[in-house]
């Protein structure tokens, strides 16, 4: 394990093999941490993704934690998830073209519109007060999954070269600059930013939820970061979270369920 700081207040530990990084900022958390503090593994025996996905961490990609306790509550913290979207594509503005990078809804860096990143937020009430948020990220540098719904790379393959010491200490201090800019000026800021690259606005898209499927248009991101869905009858939905397909996508990737979704 080796320990870097940067700056003053902000800390970076390394770990060769952990379970997950989420699983350890949450056991940190659980003895009182209240950080700022990004925890990395090289690798990863438990890695999981949204929904419990497995997260598959092999050596060379990013795997971090931030770990952070905030005076805020559920709701907005939920909008942290666009900040650490933002961060992680200034990581990969570092060596690839802006023009090719795109954020898909509601957590997913894309470059050339293949996934690159994933991102899990996990929050809670710390013992010490206020909110304890885990941002949980995982980038594909050296190598990417194969046999996934959505198409994914990795900066390597996409011409862009970053080791796992220089992409964590990016995205730590990127992520400082945007939690700033949130703090400071609220949500628009970021949602501004985060338009700017929206891939799929103004697409027709497939919204699959726990217990049901919709088809409409991804109109618009809410002031409060919920996915706006113009559905054909003329009404409208406001999605919070689920998983967004769209027809541009590789057919092969969709699940049957998505592609042959009757209706709604």
């Amino acid at each position: 394990m080796v320990t870097s700081i940067i700056g003053s207040d902000l800390q970076i530990t390394f770990f060769e093999t952990l379970d997950s990084t989420n699983e350890e900022a949450r056991r940190r958390v659980l003895a009182g941490a209240t950080g700022p503090e990004w925890i990395v593994a090289r690798t990863q025996t438990a890695g999981r993704g949204r929904r419990g996905r497995i997260w598959t961490s092999d050596a060379g990609n990013l795997y971090a934690t931030g770990l952070y306790r905030l005076d805020i509550d559920l709701a907005r913290a939920a909008q942290l998830s666009f900040a650490a979207a933002l961060a992680v594509g200034d990581v990969c503005v570092s060596v690839i073209h802006p023009e090719k990078i795109r954020f898909k809804w509601p957590n997913d860096v894309l470059i050339n519109r293949r996934k690159v990143c994933g991102i899990l937020l996990q929050s809670g009430q710390h013992v010490r007060g206020g909110l304890w948020l885990l941002i949980g990220v995982g980038v594909n540098l050296a190598h990417h999954p194969e046999r996934v719904e959505w198409p994914a790379t990795n900066l390597a393959r996409e011409g862009g070269v970053l080791n796992v010491e220089e992409a964590v200490v990016q995205l730590a201090n990127r992520f400082d600059h945007w939690l700033k800019r949130w703090t400071e000026s609220g949500f628009a800021p970021i949602r501004e930013a985060w338009l700017s690259h929206v891939h799929g606005l103004g697409e027709h898209c497939v919204i699959r939820l726990d217990n049901t499927v919709l088809k409409g248009i991804f109109t618009d991101l809410s002031v409060d970061g919920s996915l706006r869905l113009d559905l054909k009858d003329g009404s409208r939905r406001l999605i919070s979270a689920g998983d967004v397909f769209f027809p541009s996508a590789p057919r092969a990737q969709l699940p049957s369920e998505v592609r042959y979704a009757s209706r709604h």
